[in-house]
């Protein structure tokens, strides 16, 4: 699976773009805002809201891959400060959906709230409007689909993801290092 195909994929299962993409692809991030780094307890929360939607079976689960370590990274250097507010907001909303603390809840739970949240926030991609509670990024993005996307993005570009998930192939078409040579014929080259 390529970039293309993987940001394809994330925006049908989210229902719209990728928050933060173009600061990505075209390297223009924000200036980093003073304290906008996250806090290692920020950083497990990420990973477990990330083991909740990918969790372990016979494959690697987002823990593995340490999905919150890259989350937190891209919303520091990727987000705009108003879309780095509206996620932050959103972990602190996460944890008053969860009546006081979204770790402190069971597994089953931890999904069963998750689940609500993604259906709210499709809702929202659904109707595309911009809640007036201030709940979503600058551009209208429920916070929870800003979550998905992450997790997402960040579990199949990892090496667990891409390589003990999907079918990673680090040079497609293989090698073939001794091929017949007629005298005459122009050599082999790759670009």
């Amino acid at each position: 699976m390529d970039r293309r195909e993987l940001l394809k994929m994330i925006a049908s299962a989210t229902g719209v773009a990728m928050v933060g993409m173009p600061a990505f692809v075209l390297g223009q991030a924000p200036v980093p805002q003073a304290g906008a780094d996250f806090t290692a307890e920020d950083i497990a929360l990420l990973d477990e809201i990330a083991e909740s939607i990918i969790p372990r079976t016979d494959t690697p689960g987002a823990k593995d891959a340490e999905v919150g370590a890259f989350m937190a990274r891209f919303v520091t250097d990727c987000y705009s400060a108003e879309d780095q507010a509206a996620f932050r907001a959103g972990l602190l909303d996460l944890d008053k959906h969860a009546s006081g603390s979204f770790m402190s809840l069971s597994p089953a739970d931890r999904l069963q709230l998750l689940t609500r949240l993604d259906r709210e926030a499709g809702e929202r991609a659904r109707r595309a409007w911009v809640a007036a509670d201030g709940s979503g990024s600058a551009s209208g993005v429920h916070w929870f689909t800003m979550i998905k996307q992450l997790v997402l993005f960040s579990f199949f570009t990892s090496q667990v993801g891409a390589t003990e998930v999907l079918r990673y192939d680090p040079v497609p078409g293989g090698y073939e290092g001794d091929l017949p040579y007629e005298p005459g014929t122009p050599a082999w080259a790759t670009r």
